[in-house]
């Protein structure tokens, strides 16, 4: 799979990561390092021990992370997670929230492994 294909696959915006890190080189070697971080064992983790404030912190780096990168799909998710936990929110609707942050996260990794 190429990098556009991946960045297809997980719902992100090719084009504009594009624009931002102009090769595709460059943009693989960091989409790559996606895998390598630890941002969303640390939300797990944090949500099951009812840490928010951590989990707050580790929704916050996800956000980021997918920001710059461009992935569209696990940037919302994030996002909308980050802001109800900064309120030191867990109810329901947050569960939700990292519900489908868990589906986005695993289509974006599953489509960054198929990468050739």
């Amino acid at each position: 799979m190429t990098i556009q294909e991946c960045y297809k696959e997980m719902g992100a915006d090719y084009e504009e990561v594009q624009s931002r890190l102009r090769t595709e080189e460059r943009i693989k070697k960091f989409v790559l390092k996606v895998l390598n971080d630890k941002s969303y064992n640390l939300l797990c983790d944090s949500i099951a021990q009812q840490n928010i404030e951590e989990a707050f912190r580790a929704a916050h780096t996800l956000k980021g992370i997918s920001q710059n990168l461009s992935l569209t799909a696990l940037y919302h998710s994030s996002s909308a997670l980050s802001e109800k936990l900064k309120a030191k929110e867990y109810d329901k609707e947050a569960e939700e929230m990292f519900e489908q942050l868990k589906k986005d996260y695993a289509k974006t990794v599953e489509a960054i492994q198929s990468l050739s």
